[in-house]
């Protein structure tokens, strides 16, 4: 959708997924004029495929592993949890290694304290919208599924919930007879499961985007298509030009995912930024099987979830160029498996979905000011947790940015961290 309400306005926002509307949406409710930049329509691109969780249990962020054993499971190149192109290791190397100091066990605990803030929040400032969009009914407060294959697995899962009692997070230890109660479509074969039941979960991610960016809209927001690359500064504020013209704006906020290292880059921020590609793809289900919640296979390093267009068969992550073609034998290796879990049936689409997600090695994001330029901000490299922490990122930098108390002290997010 394209309007047409001039060509300044008090801020352009330069990416229109989850992050990037959620900012718009903010700043709107705080009486500023926002348009929206994006190559495509809001929520087509990395929003759109993940498992659709907003993760309020994932406290501890993804760290590295550190024992031996799966480092060298990993080594072999040979799971869908992670993948890598050799070729590529090299350029990464650097920021495999920060990524692996910090995810000592006092590393993640620092990253598991810094990000509690926006963690805790991630399910109420998505009900906010989705009650102001008229849309309450797309989350479901029905949490998602942890299922191990071996008791040893689901022994030391049991055994790891300790170190969580602090955060007060809710779940349910589901033995076979009660996960197949659960879920009376997965294998008989399980030796159990871990109901998390704090998460909120929605059926199709990119029409919640969509939804969200709608309410902006019917706000008077706008939006254009443009290449947020050819960003300029010019005298005292920034300009783009796009499809319909130039844009001008006091402020810019830089939301563009995995494409954001590029331009902040060119303005001069020196980031140890990767991406972690993804893959899904969707299948029907056999004749009268119903998968109720989306579920994690810990042991196969694979998530299934009951989509809009199908069930959701997605893999973990993949070590490779952004823009490099597609590889999809992770989706390959782990179909068999998935099968035997639940009755899958054929798959949806011929070609699997595929889509990149910016990391930085200290599981944080960047949210706040960009120091060498007045008027520019940043909301980018939410790892894992786009989806989950769109809504609460869009508020704090809001705050941030019409000089509001923030609800929480956002110095664990400012670049800063990385001069």
């Amino acid at each position: 959708m394209v309007r047409n309400t001039g060509a300044k306005a008090d801020v352009l926002v330069l990416g229109a997924g989850i992050v990037g509307v959620c900012v718009a949406l903010h700043l709107q409710k705080r009486g500023r004029s926002v348009v929206l930049i994006d190559r495509k329509e809001p929520g087509e691109e990395t929003s759109y495929g993940n498992a659709g969780l907003i993760e309020r249990s994932s406290v501890v962020p993804y760290g590295a592993p550190r024992d031996l054993r799966t480092l060298l499971h990993y080594a072999m190149n040979r799971s869908a949890d992670v993948r890598f192109e050799w070729s590529h290791l090299p350029r990464i190397a650097p920021w495999l290694w920060r990524f692996w100091r910090e995810s000592s066990p006092t590393g993640l605990a620092k990253a598991a304290a810094d990000m509690w803030p926006l963690i805790r929040r991630s399910v109420t400032e998505h009900e906010t919208l989705a009650q102001e969009a008229g849309i309450s009914s797309e989350l479901h407060r029905t949490g998602w599924i942890e299922v191990f294959r071996t008791d040893a697995s689901f022994e030391r899962a049991r055994a790891s919930l300790k170190a969580l009692a602090s955060y007060g997070l809710q779940y349910e230890l589901l033995g076979t007879d009660a996960l197949q109660t659960r879920e009376p479509h997965l294998s008989s074969n399980l030796a159990g499961g871990i109901h998390w039941l704090d998460p909120a979960t929605v059926r199709d991610p990119g029409a919640l985007v969509k939804s969200y960016a709608a309410m902006f809209f019917q706000r008077g927001g706008d939006f254009r298509r443009a290449d947020a690359s050819k960003l300029e500064r010019e005298d005292q504020s920034w300009r783009l030009n796009g499809e319909a013209g130039s844009l001008h704006a006091r402020e810019v906020v830089i939301a563009l995912g995995p494409w954001s290292d590029e331009l902040v880059l060119r303005l001069g921020y020196r980031l140890p930024f990767v991406v972690k590609r993804g893959y899904h793809v969707h299948y029907s289900a056999q004749s009268g099987a119903v998968l109720n919640h989306p579920v994690f296979d810990a042991d196969g390093g694979y998530v299934l979830a009951p989509m809009r267009q199908g069930i959701r068969l997605l893999t973990g992550i993949e070590f490779a160029p952004r823009d490099s073609g597609p590889n999809s034998s992770q989706i390959d290796f782990v179909e068999p498996l998935a099968r035997r879990t639940f009755p899958l049936d054929r798959r949806v689409e011929s070609v699997p979905w595929m889509g990149s997600r910016p990391c930085l090695p200290d599981m944080r994001p960047v949210i706040g000011k960009g120091p060498k330029h007045q008027g520019l901000w940043f909301a980018f490299g939410h790892n894992h947790h786009g989806l989950t922490l769109g809504p609460v990122t869009g508020r704090l930098l809001a705050e941030l940015m019409t000089h509001q108390t923030p609800f929480t002290d956002p110095s664990p997010y400012a670049i800063s961290r990385f001069s």
